[in-house]
């Protein structure tokens, strides 16, 4: 519901948290500037956080899901160079369709290969008025009633998240994955659409995996509308979509090498598509390809290094915040926001 309210970071109202001294805050008694950073920060810099208070938001009692798959042989490239023009600018905001792409065998015998698109929606409202807003804004998906299943919120989380229809609601609260494997993820942001001879290279990279998924996320409505600044969260307006790029393997260190390799090459091929200076990523699927601290020898320079891609300018509230509350470096992992080294902490006593 990014579209229509914002991330839930932008939802939060209140939160407790424990300090590097062991003692406990909530919004008034951490400050506004502590309770800023908290807010997409990147977990585990500030302390621990025991519980959030988030702001509720209507939704109404019936929604609307889809899924629609388009191959290559159905005209799936020029199918995702359009929807890349519509999908954040001119969708409307109760409308999130994200596309979900991998790779598909079409005949076991040759072992041939195509792209399959899925496309994938939750729409806040009814199926009638879903149909007329992709009538006129996205006609070319071809989007029929057939293909709309309407359902309440909470069944088409269930639905979003690939869980079997029946399966009951209550999974939700163990908080764990059904099924185990070894991944590695990798994030872009984009702001012009891709064009389709960069579509067409990305399929003959995908043919080279054996279970690569790539997932085009849209922004736009909300996400546009909101500050940069507000939280540390940047990526907000003329951001089209976010990329999710992802292998997965069973085998642990036996098969890691040869995936690795192969999403660092896809990473690099993507460069000439996505935002520049920096190239920026999402803080949630945490790359240590940009860089990690050094344990406790940890330098704000080199951390710039993925801390400009996360939060862009707003890195540096950040460093100035944690140098407050935790000078000396407990809350710390390999991508944790460091304070200043001693020598530049006067000049930042002030956090702006």
């Amino acid at each position: 519901m990014m579209r229509k309210y914002g991330l839930g970071a932008d939802n939060v109202i209140d939160a407790r948290i424990v300090d590097a001294s062991g003692r406990i805050h909530d919004r008034a008694s951490m400050g506004e500037d502590l309770f800023w950073a908290i807010r997409g920060g990147g977990g585990a810099s500030f302390g621990v956080i025991l519980w959030w208070k988030i702001k509720l938001v209507p939704v109404p009692s019936t929604v609307t899901v889809f899924t629609v798959a388009r191959t290559l042989e159905q005209g799936a490239t020029k199918l995702l160079h359009r929807y890349q023009q519509v999908a954040a600018s001119e969708l409307d905001e109760d409308l999130f369709i994200r596309v979900v792409i991998q790779p598909t065998v079409i005949d076991t015998k040759s072992g041939n290969k195509t792209i399959t698109t899925l496309y994938q929606a939750q729409f806040l409202g009814g199926v009638d008025r879903l149909l007329d807003i992709m009538g006129t804004s996205f006609p070319e998906l071809a989007l029929t009633r057939k293909d709309c299943t309407q359902t309440s919120w909470l069944k088409s989380v269930m639905y979003i998240a690939g869980y079997p229809s029946g399966t009951p609601p209550e999974v939700l609260l163990q908080g764990k994955s059904t099924f185990k494997n070894y991944f590695k993820a990798k994030s872009d942001f984009v702001k012009d659409p891709i064009p389709e001879s960069g579509l067409e290279g990305l399929w003959k990279r995908l043919f080279e995996q054996a279970s690569p998924l790539v997932i085009f996320n849209p922004y736009g409505g909300m996400m546009s509308k909101i500050p940069e600044s507000e939280i540390p969260f940047p990526h907000r307006k003329g951001v089209l979509f976010k990329i999710q790029y992802l292998t997965t393997w069973q085998n642990g260190e036996e098969d890691e090498e040869q995936h690795m390799d192969w999403i660092r090459k896809l990473y690099n091929y993507m460069a000439p598509y996505v935002t520049m200076f920096p190239r920026q990523a999402y803080v949630n699927y945490r790359d240590l390809d940009l860089g990690i601290n050094k344990k406790s020898n940890i330098s704000f320079i080199e951390a710039s290094a993925w801390g400009n891609r996360y939060f862009k300018d707003n890195f540096n509230k950040l460093i100035k915040i944690k140098t407050k509350v935790d000078p000396d470096n407990f809350f710390r992992h390999e991508q944790s926001i460091p304070p200043l080294p001693l020598p530049l902490r006067k000049s930042s006593t002030t956090v702006r």
